[in-house]
């Protein structure tokens, strides 16, 4: 297999996942763990959250929605609680992947995101959108869901990729923070990685296009 282009999500990839501010806000509310994940979870396709990424709603009609659903699974959550937990700590260990695969392959980002946030990478703050943006502004193309009206898992954002970047499926790498966005990849005949931290992030990163630089320890333990 030829690799010729690295599809990214944002969240959870070049930034910390958004699940562990989740769980800090559920431990200091007192809520169980995963109860936010488990909200989002729910009727996936048509709840709060993915309508408000594929920006069918806005940020008020996001707020009653995700209200409505988390106090009809009996814990009350109001969604602009939860807006503010999107962003996540930087890695710069990811970014500099990003440009070591720039140099040998086409990259491209898909991000299910909110129109209301601060930028693709939903930042919660100005300076934190000014970083993502810097980020944003090395793909070659970049997919926003709150944007394009589709989001992942959805398939079609997929192809939608590979025909900005003029490539096949079968020539991509992708990853992704969420094992349910990687299947429709996968599906399709791209590598998929999923991400679970920033060392496993690397030396998958780095088997699977041959870069051992990405992660040259990693890369020979390999071997």
């Amino acid at each position: 297999m030829t690799i010729e282009a690295v599809i990214w999500d944002f969240g959870g990839v070049f930034t910390t996942s958004p699940f562990e501010a989740f769980n800090r806000f559920e431990r200091a509310k007192g809520l169980p763990v995963d109860f936010i994940r488990g909200i989002n979870a729910t009727n996936p396709d048509h709840n709060a959250w993915a309508r408000f990424e594929r920006a069918e709603i806005d940020a008020a009609g996001f707020d009653a929605a995700f209200l409505k659903e988390s106090t009809a699974l009996g814990r009350p959550v109001r969604g602009a609680d939860i807006l503010p937990l999107l962003s996540g700590d930087l890695r710069p260990a990811v970014v500099a992947a990003l440009e070591l695969c720039k140099r040998h392959f086409k990259v491209g980002c898909i991000t299910n995101n909110m129109a209301q946030g601060h930028g693709a990478g939903m930042q919660a703050t100005r300076e934190g959108a000014s970083r993502a943006a810097a980020i944003m502004d090395r793909f070659d193309a970049v997919i926003e869901s709150s944007k394009a009206g589709v989001r992942k898992p959805d398939p079609r954002i997929y192809q939608m990729m590979c025909d900005k970047l003029a490539v096949s499926p079968a020539n991509c790498i992708y990853l992704d923070d969420l094992g349910v966005n990687c299947k429709p990849a996968a599906a399709l005949g791209m590598t998929a990685i999923k991400v679970v931290g920033e060392t496993q992030l690397l030396a998958d990163l780095a088997r699977a296009t041959g870069l051992a630089e990405i992660a040259p320890d990693q890369f020979k333990a390999q071997k």
